[in-house]
């Protein structure tokens, strides 16, 4: 197993998919698929949980390819088209996505369409695995919209370069592209910065941050670096392994990893939210399933125009104007690097 999981993650895990679906997920109103694949719950659910009992680094991988694909130009999965001559993986904010848990999607989209044909988009699957990850982890639930079709193309490169990286040091400037997407108010930054409490960086994401060596955590945070320069750092150095509220906890302490991170404690608008969130667990649940669901909104420029695709990594073979046939060997997929 790559990371020991706390008692309170297994147990969430051991539940079984049909206690855990009725138990997390009883107002979602996700109906959308329940005809053309009523399978497909129990396929995410026990899938998801069965990849984070081998790897609960999984979960923080998911939340962060969802944000990825949708900042840019909606849900539509482009951030997972690869072989085309411009993929959005390639990209500088999506060089350090986690391609097993692209991978995950893709099996997900593979066991959906093998029980039902092809009827779920691999934009719909990447949606239903964040927020069972999210919720096996700890987090709450919280509803998304479903029928979302897969893109044609790649997100443009400026807009894939509008993500907000982890040096920027401004919160009015990560306010003004968050209300870009539709999300216009400090407690989406702040509450959407809060999937931290599960993620990991490697040192070179931080680099700012441990070289100034202008305090203790950054001081401690530039040893273990310059120990092991391949480690891979916890953001939320409470309770890394659970989707809970430790990442404020430890913001509170100026225990923040990235700048962007600091940047949140150090304006005083974010900083009451931070304290907030620090305070209560339920607050700051509330909000992120709140800001989840403006994400998963988010605007698509060209509307909800594209294709089913029968493997995420590749555009579907097209005969014609508009009929498509599935590609040999799709169920394969993309096979991740370790």
């Amino acid at each position: 197993m790559a990371n020991s999981l706390p008692i309170a993650v297994l147990l969430l895990l051991l539940l079984s998919p049909a206690a855990l679906a009725t138990a997390v997920f009883p107002d979602s109103g996700d109906s959308f698929h329940a005809v053309s694949c009523p399978q497909l719950d129990t396929i995410v659910l026990t899938t998801v949980q069965a990849a984070l009992r081998q790897e609960i680094a999984l979960a923080a991988g998911l939340i962060r390819i969802f944000f990825h694909d949708c900042f840019p130009q909606g849900c539509d999965a482009s951030v997972y088209l690869m072989g085309t001559g411009a993929d959005e993986i390639s990209l500088g904010p999506n060089l350090t996505l986690q391609r097993r848990a692209m991978q995950l999607v893709e099996s997900i989209r593979a066991k959906a369409h093998a029980a039902c044909g092809p009827t779920v988009s691999c934009a719909d699957v990447s949606a239903l695995a964040t927020r069972a990850a999210v919720v096996a982890s700890g987090g709450p639930s919280y509803s998304v919209p479903l029928g979302q079709l897969d893109s044609f193309a790649p997100a443009p490169r400026d807009k894939v370069l509008d993500l907000p990286g982890p040096r920027t040091a401004s919160v009015a400037e990560l306010v003004a592209t968050f209300a870009t997407r539709g999300m216009a108010d400090v407690a989406d930054l702040v509450a959407l910065s809060g999937a931290h409490t599960v993620g990991r960086s490697q040192c070179d994401s931080f680099a700012d941050r441990s070289g100034r060596m202008d305090d203790t955590f950054s001081r401690k945070l530039a040893a273990n670096c310059s120990k092991h320069k391949d480690r891979l750092q916890n953001l939320d150095v409470v309770t890394p392994d659970l989707f809970d509220n430790g990442y404020y906890k430890a913001l509170t302490f100026n225990q923040g990893v990235f700048t962007s991170d600091m940047a949140l404690i150090k304006n005083r608008t974010s900083a009451a939210i931070v304290r907030q969130f620090a305070e209560s667990k339920e607050a700051f649940f509330a909000q992120f399933a709140r800001s989840m669901t403006k994400l998963a909104n988010a605007p698509r420029p060209g509307g909800n125009v594209g294709e089913i695709r029968r493997n995420c990594f590749t555009r579907n073979v097209r005969q014609g104007a508009d009929a498509t046939i599935e590609l040999a060997g799709e169920e394969e997929g993309f096979k991740a690097s370790a």
